[in-house]
């Protein structure tokens, strides 16, 4: 009796896994073949993307401006901002974008309390309804922690601070109106691979940029 107690358990017990995998797999097949989704509807008409200047941040703020959202840019080299506005133009003409120069680096000190307030001025002004976190730094690259000096890893706090910042100058807004999406760029370092020694610090900040997320989420 107590065999068949067990036997039946694991039965069920097996049962329920199996329709938690199907549940899921549905879940995705029906994400996969569904039709594109109006972000503007769904989020709202306006995006912010930090670091758009170049590698991914340049063809995400691309591809945003395509599916048709007006952007707000957010880098710290005005010159670089400027010709990522008139690419957007070219790509999406009925696009609005804003630039917001702020210098990332410099978050969390003196030097960036104006930026910042300037930047939520302008993101409370507008119905933001997607945040993208892509701004990072990697260097120093392939060094072990001894290798390099303390103020090396200064720039490092770029992928901590500009990921929290902007998240808590853009979240209140999408609290309010109750939609919104938040996208943070992570990193196989920080998830994939159980160690990376060359790479400590950039692993370990992308570790919190995972947990952070995990977080907020819930």
């Amino acid at each position: 009796m107590n065999m068949m107690a067990w036997f039946a358990s694991l039965v069920v017990l097996g049962a329920v896994y199996v329709a938690a995998l199907a549940f899921r797999l549905v879940r995705h097949l029906a994400v996969c073949f569904r039709g594109p989704k109006d972000i503007r509807r769904c989020y709202g008409t306006w995006a912010t993307i930090t670091g758009p200047t170049s590698g991914i941040g340049w063809s995400l703020a691309v591809e945003l401006a395509r599916s048709g959202l007006n952007l707000v840019l957010v880098g710290q080299d005005p010159a670089k901002l400027r010709d990522i506005s008139q690419t957007i133009c070219r790509a999406a003409p009925t696009v609005k974008t804003q630039d917001s120069s702020l210098g990332l680096s410099l978050l969390a000190t003196a030097h960036s309390d104006e930026a910042m307030r300037r930047l939520r001025q302008t993101v409370e002004a507008l119905d933001v309804g997607v945040l993208v976190n892509n701004a990072g730094v990697l260097e120093p690259c392939a060094v072990f922690l001894h290798e390099a000096g303390a103020e090396e890893w200064v720039d490092m706090r770029v992928n901590l601070l500009a990921l929290t910042e902007v998240t808590a100058a853009v979240i209140p807004g999408m609290v309010d109106r109750g939609r919104g999406a938040v996208v943070n760029l992570g990193s196989a370092s920080s998830e994939a691979i159980p160690s990376l020694p060359l790479y400590t610090m950039y692993a370990a900040t992308k570790r919190y940029v995972a947990r952070f997320s995990k977080s907020l989420h819930c």
